[in-house]
């Protein structure tokens, strides 16, 4: 069942997704050749509970983690370990709260340290995939718009789209209906109607679109090895245009100020 926000629980969901993005920020803060992922893990987990918010990822199925960290081929869902980040390595950091009853979800790949440029292009067209997605994302269209469109960007670049990870609602569960494909036709779908709640997140690969699950049980990687970015908003469905419920502005700027980042436009 697909269910439909009011203004008041849009901007409770809005709340839970800006303390998403600023624990982004302060993993950004720390984010550096030599840091453990499970370090990362462990700031964020204290940020979000000193904020009033409980990690929605921690527990989730079995998860043990509050933030999922996925490093160079690893498309979603990499589990913290003792492992340090290195110099030329991407990660991408998806991250989840739950706050006054309400879910965030956001996520966004950094580049450590110097990062070949082939992969800094893949990562700057994952993040415009995600804002072709955000902009078709509007009452009367269909969920066929925001996937095609995401599509179309990946694949005229040279990139393909992973097929078995999708968005997805958000809202009092944080997998709600309906599902948001990054591949799709045009006009095909459901219809978008005001008040829906979704969570828009490109997952696009350097090689091929398929993924191998890795013996843990939850770190899904490309089948070639060859790299993969990832970039998720929360929005919720206006009339005219998609209102962002997460923000990357904060993260950016703590990126800029971070020697150890490079900022993807």
């Amino acid at each position: 069942m697909i269910y439909l926000k009011t203004q008041e629980e849009v901007e409770l969901i809005r709340e839970s997704s800006l303390l998403v993005s600023k624990t982004i920020a302060e993993v950004a803060k720390e984010i550096r050749p030599g840091i453990t992922t499970l370090a990362l893990d462990k700031l964020a987990e204290e940020f979000i509970r000193d904020n009033g918010g409980e990690p929605a990822f921690l527990n989730y199925n079995g998860f043990p983690n509050s933030l999922c960290i996925s490093v160079n081929s690893q498309v979603v869902h990499g589990i913290p370990n003792q492992n340090e980040l290195k110099d030329g390595d991407i990660c991408s950091v998806d991250c989840g709260v739950l706050k006054n009853g309400f879910y965030g979800d956001s996520a966004y790949t950094f580049a450590i340290g110097e990062v070949d440029k082939k992969i800094l292009r893949l990562m700057q067209v994952t993040k415009e995939c995600l804002q072709k997605g955000i902009e078709a994302a509007i009452g009367g269209a269909r969920i066929g718009d925001v996937s095609s469109a995401i599509q179309q960007h990946a694949e005229k670049n040279g990139y393909s789209v992973v097929r078995e990870l999708v968005g997805h609602g958000v809202g009092r569960k944080l997998h709600e209906k309906p599902e948001v494909p990054n591949y799709g036709k045009r006009g095909q779908g459901i219809i978008l109607k005001e008040g829906l709640v979704i969570a828009i997140e490109p997952m696009i690969n350097m090689g091929v679109k398929n993924v191998i699950y890795e013996r843990d049980g939850w770190t899904v990687r490309t089948a070639d090895n060859l790299p993969s970015a990832h970039f998720e908003h929360t929005v919720a469905i206006r009339k005219g245009h998609a209102d962002v419920l997460s923000s990357f502005e904060e993260i950016e700027r703590v990126v800029r100020l971070n020697k150890y980042n490079q900022v993807i436009n």
